[in-house]
């Protein structure tokens, strides 16, 4: 059966196994769509609408999975069936679990061979800030993360960002490179001609010290725009 006119069934009146939870344990959480997954972790519909409906309705509202998970608290406390804290509760302990695993990753191997994770990782630490927030990946010899700090925040331009302070930072981290990241909380991740002016007035105090830009990624709710991807870098 396909999955829209289950949408519209209880769980108890569908086949076992049609059911989310028994095809996840069964055969494996690749198995299922965003509504089923997003099914399991709901639990429950509400009044009148089954778990499955209640899902797509939020993955619509939210424009998919990335939407969602990349919400607000606000957000999603405003959002019909998630207005009970242990739903919210259980959707942002995802998200932080998602983060960490992340942080887990780029800290043991060269986080360029997967730049994917970076820019998800990205996302999930600033993607949802209502202010725009500067911050840098600091990297060692073999592109590990040292750390990722939050730096700056406010309206960013070359007056708000101090290349000194971040130079001094490398150095004490010893970081050998670099990736600059912040958000635009307008949602348009597109560089603007003052990011680009202040990358290379960045990328130009590291240089004489001798430590690489990677990257400088622009992050918003559930999309990101890289630099280094889209230009001659």
């Amino acid at each position: 059966m396909r999955l829209a006119p289950l949408l519209f069934m209880q769980l108890q009146d569908l086949p076992k196994a049609m059911r989310p939870r028994e095809k996840l344990l069964t055969l494996g959480s690749q198995a299922l769509t965003d509504v089923e997954l997003l099914s399991v972790l709901l639990g429950s519909g509400l009044p009148g609408q089954s778990v499955l409906q209640l899902a797509q309705s939020l993955l619509d509202r939210f424009q998919g999975l990335a939407g969602l998970l990349h919400a607000s608290p606000e957000h999603l406390r405003s959002s019909k069936g998630l207005g009970g804290m242990a739903r919210r509760s259980q959707l942002l302990a995802v998200v932080e679990l998602s983060r960490r695993a992340l942080l887990q990753k780029m800290r043991v191997r060269d986080i360029m061979t997967d730049p994917d994770n970076v820019k998800q990782f990205l996302q999930l630490q600033l993607g949802q800030q209502q202010r725009e927030v500067f911050g840098v990946l600091f990297l060692d010899g073999q592109n590990r993360l040292l750390r990722f700090e939050e730096m700056f925040s406010g309206t960013l331009n070359q007056t708000s960002v101090y290349p000194r302070e971040v130079v001094k930072k490398a150095l004490l981290l010893g970081a050998c490179a670099v990736i600059f990241s912040h958000n635009h909380p307008s949602g348009e991740v597109r560089p603007s001609s003052a990011d680009e002016k202040l990358t290379q007035t960045l990328r130009t105090a590291l240089a004489l010290v001798d430590i690489r830009v990677l990257d400088h990624v622009i992050v918003g709710p559930g999309q990101s725009w890289s630099m280094a991807e889209h230009s001659p870098w």
